[in-house]
């Protein structure tokens, strides 16, 4: 495979790509790590070539997602509803690998998980230990059930000494009909905001842990692999940083298809894009870097 398109500028968040076309970095890449929200679902929809894509490249791939809600065994399920057959163990999660880090790397640790029942009995299973106070860290996932009163406890919490420990930091992902949906990174602003603590670590995109992990599990190389997302600032971004060439699709700048049915015709481009500066100063707010 060809040397990966885009790199450094100086600015970590500024990436090009050549014109090559899409195709021709799909008929050359040996494996894929795939973004799931945006890229190959919208809430309980496929996106147009989901399917067709994962078939094309059966065995080669893994997802890598920012997603902390549900499990890789619930999420493959899901997926089986929506007509993408994908095996639990080719599903890379930030919130899996946020309890794994903390069981691994703290046993014994005292933590404070503010996440969906899914991630709540996934953690207590992984034998994670979890109070509702004088916690030493505070793991914050997506909680559909956020409230002022749970918005207190992590913040007095994190007050009191506790690190913090974010899955991702998205904002948004994209919903629906053009809708979007608030992520973690929307809960993540508010809990800084009242506690005035920074988060000691974010697991997910565009730090390395997720696609390190994918890797892994394929036995892959990166220089022979291709990540495909949505987001230039976690796909991109991350991509780049482990010298991984990325295709994106949807609407961001730098997309070269308007879904991944377009990954798969010939005349798929790879226009180049910067991010703003304004862009980059948001971003680099939050730190994202992992042991």
């Amino acid at each position: 495979m060809a040397a990966p398109p885009g790199g450094s500028t100086g600015d970590p968040l500024s990436i090009s790509f050549p014109t090559t076309p899409a195709g021709g970095w799909l008929a050359e890449a040996r494996h894929l790590l795939v973004d799931l929200d945006g890229t190959l679902v919208r809430q309980q929809e496929a996106i147009a070539g989901a399917a067709e894509l994962l078939a094309h490249f059966d065995g080669r791939y893994a997802i890598v997602s920012n997603n902390s809600t549900h499990t890789a065994q619930g999420l493959a399920q899901r997926l089986r509803r929506l007509g993408l057959r994908v095996p639990a163990s080719r599903i890379v999660l930030a919130g899996e690998l946020a309890v794994r880090q903390l069981v691994q790397q703290h046993p014994g640790a005292r933590v404070l998980l503010v996440g969906s029942p899914a991630l709540q009995r996934f953690a207590e299973a992984r034998g994670l230990r979890l109070v509702r106070a004088d916690a030493e860290f505070v793991l914050l996932a997506l909680d559909m059930r956020f409230s002022h009163a749970r918005l207190a406890s992590a913040a007095n919490e994190l007050r009191r000494g506790a690190r913090l420990l974010a899955t991702n930091a998205d904002a948004t992902h994209p919903g629906p009909e053009g809708r979007v949906v608030p992520e973690t990174g929307a809960l993540l602003a508010a809990l800084v905001a009242a506690s005035g603590v920074q988060p000691w670590r974010v697991v997910g995109k565009p730090a390395p842990l997720l696609f390190e992990e994918g890797l892994r599990r394929l036995g892959a190389e990166p220089r022979r692999t291709v990540v495909i997302g949505d987001n230039p600032l976690t796909d991109a971004a991350g991509a780049a940083a482990l010298g991984m060439p990325c295709l994106l699709v949807g609407h961001a700048p730098g997309a070269v298809a308007a879904s991944v049915a377009g990954l798969l015709a010939p005349e798929a481009g790879a226009p180049q894009y910067r991010l703003s500066e304004s862009t980059s100063k948001v971003w680099r707010s939050v730190r994202t870097e992992v042991s």
